[in-house]
Order: structure tokens, then sequence, then C-alpha cells
């Protein structure tokens, strides 16, 4: 698989975990001084995922996708390989977050999975074990504040 991956052990329980991911989602999902609006987040299969990614000198990314699975407090897939309705788009990537217990503690992983060596080979040269590590350091930040 053309897969990249990041995996962190959060000082707090899953539930806590979900919390800040599910509900907090703006507040951590991209690297500062980035920000994202979310336009939907329907989280449940076949849901849009649908935001705007805004960088500091005015850039705009818009992202679309659904997601594929969710399973509360365990498992979030998405891709932007298709679009509400099952549309076809150009995909980039599956992304897969899961959420497992450690002792109290959650063991966060998250997965980019790509259609070819090139896409993932772009995204890592897009800056993504710097970016995705980033963005889970500010997960962990809305975990502490809120747990």
């Amino acid at each position: 698989m053309h897969e990249l991956k990041i995996e962190r052990l959060i000082d707090a329980p899953i539930a806590t975990v979900w919390r800040a991911w599910t509900e907090h989602f703006a507040e951590w999902f991209v690297p500062r001084p980035w920000s994202v609006e979310v336009i939907e987040q329907d989280l449940r299969a076949g849901g849009r995922s649908a935001m705007v990614m805004r960088g500091p000198n005015g850039e705009e990314q818009p992202s679309e996708g659904v997601y594929l699975e969710v399973v509360p407090e365990r498992l979030i897939v998405s891709t932007d390989a298709f679009l509400p309705g099952w549309m076809p788009a150009g995909p980039f990537m599956v992304r897969i977050d899961s959420f497992a217990d450690q002792g109290g503690k959650t063991r966060y992983t998250a997965i980019a999975r790509h259609w070819t060596k090139d896409a993932r080979d772009q995204h890592e040269a897009m800056g993504f074990e710097a970016g995705w590590n980033a963005a889970t350091d500010q997960l962990e930040e809305v975990v502490a504040r809120i747990k």
C-alpha cells in the first residue's frame, strides 16, 4: 500500500479524544497559522465532509469528500474519491483515523492511503509528517483543555 502514517499515545480516555476530534475539529485539523472552515461534517457512512483550508497569505484550499465508515470512539474513514451521492471525484487518498484504548490512554493513529506511489510521494513532499504531527499536537492541546 502507498501509505503514510502517524501514531501517538494521547494521555486521555478515548471518549475525550473522540470528542476533541469530532466536536473541536476546526481547532486542530490544520497546522497553525492555517485555519479551516468546516462547511459540513456529517459523521456517518455516506455523509459529506466539506471544508475550506485557509493559509496566512490568503491561500484557499477547498476539500470535499465522504465518510466511508464511522464507528464512534473507534474509527473514522473518509475519502476525497467521491462526493456526496457517490459521485466520482479525482481521488488523492483515503484517510483512516483510529482510536484504541491503551491503559486508559488513547492510541491515536492517522493513516493516509494513496492510489499510487506518486501520490504518496507527493503528499510526503508536501510535508505530511510535519503537518499531520503539528495537527495532532493541536488535537492534544484541545484534549488537555476539555478533559
